[in-house]
């Protein structure tokens, strides 16, 4: 039975050698074909070369400031905090590391850098007028009225939009997240950031990756400060309105000291206003000075908030371009053009052979 089994091996493996060696001369007879197929193909690829437009990357690298340690900061709040004092203080890790590489990549961000404000040829338009006219969207839309009159001015509110118009940034957003931007944590020992934004437009990479970070550096400072915002706002109405307090009280004392004047020593009932009033003054004057104590400290721990993104290498014209060669499009073409008409002849003889052979 063994025989048997190595003999049927070896009938199967002179077969497909004869079939091989047969495909291989129906190939070799078909040459001339096969080299037309790779002209045509080189053809192509090196017209695709022509018309292929390059892609220009902008990068841009940035640190995010450390708040592990305070220094002798992180001492002066923390002394302030033992005596009660709530200065604020960071907003936590909410946007760090991985937090923050999404922030940048999210459709709010995305968008509202879209109708940043841009300079060109002397015309102030938004980046996303400059995404539209870059690739031709207007006159895809000339079969569409509705599309026609839309426009994205700079700085309009994004809440009147219309549902065109959030379709229209919809897709920018959809097409720059996929495959226009790119933010990376390369080491997660360093906390150095980069951001690649590609286009077809040089200018365009280079206005939306800049203008990004301002949007989100933007945000970031304020999410991160709010609550040490708000308690510098609530500290600097109170001392305005103790120092109010304190004005009226010594001018309560100067009118008190004038009524008595001359007055007789033994009237002292008159000289109770001067009194109390000395007591306002007293009091206020001691709790103006504690709160220009906390509102200094609530203006020191807001520096220490901003920045929380500083930039380190930011984009230089002329920018890293990406071209499909002309050599590189020749080869690749001709390649496909001799490999897809190769399969195609296969193809061809396999099912031929098939049909034959039922018949």
């Amino acid at each position: 039975m063994d025989n048997k089994l190595l003999e049927n091996d070896e009938i199967s493996l002179k077969e497909l050698i004869q079939k091989a060696k047969g495909w291989y001369l129906y190939l070799l007879s078909k040459w001339k074909l096969i080299l037309l197929a790779g002209i045509i193909g080189a053809t192509l690829g090196l017209m695709y070369s022509f018309v292929k437009k390059p892609i220009y990357t902008a990068t841009l690298t940035f640190a995010l400031e450390d708040e592990k340690g305070g220094g002798g900061l992180g001492g002066a709040l923390g002394l302030a905090s033992t005596f009660g004092l709530d200065l604020g203080g960071s907003g936590g890790g909410i946007f760090t590391g991985s937090n923050l590489t999404e922030l940048f990549k999210s459709r709010s961000m995305v968008e509202k850098t879209l109708l940043t404000p841009v300079n060109i040829n002397g015309k102030v338009i938004s980046l996303a007028e400059m995404y539209i006219q870059d690739n031709k969207w207007r006159k895809k839309w000339s079969d569409k009225p509705k599309f026609a009159s839309i426009e994205f001015l700079p700085g309009a509110n994004r809440a009147n939009y219309t549902r065109d118009q959030d379709s229209i940034l919809g897709e920018m957003y959809g097409n720059l997240y996929k495959s226009g931007l790119s933010v990376s944590q390369k080491d997660k020992k360093i906390s150095i950031i980069t951001m690649d934004v590609s286009s077809t437009n040089e200018l365009f990479a280079k206005y939306f990756c800049e203008a990004l970070v301002g949007q989100v550096g933007k945000f970031y400072v304020e999410t991160k400060s709010r609550k040490a915002r708000i308690n510098m706002a609530i500290l600097e109405r109170q001392v305005d309105s103790v120092r109010g307090e304190l004005n009226s009280a010594i001018n309560g004392v100067a009118v008190a000291n004038d009524n008595t004047f001359n007055l007789n020593p033994a009237l002292n009932v008159r000289r109770a206003p001067s009194a109390r009033r000395q007591v306002d003054v007293q009091a206020n004057t001691a709790i103006l000075t504690e709160l220009v104590k906390q509102s200094e400290l609530a203006k020191v721990t807001l520096r220490k908030e901003t920045p929380l993104i500083q930039a380190i290498d930011r984009p230089i014209l002329p920018l890293a371009k990406e071209s499909f060669g002309k050599t590189k499009g020749f080869l690749i073409g001709g390649f496909l053009g001799c490999f897809l008409y190769t399969i195609l002849l296969l193809f061809r003889k396999i099912i031929k052979e098939k049909i034959n052979y039922n018949d």
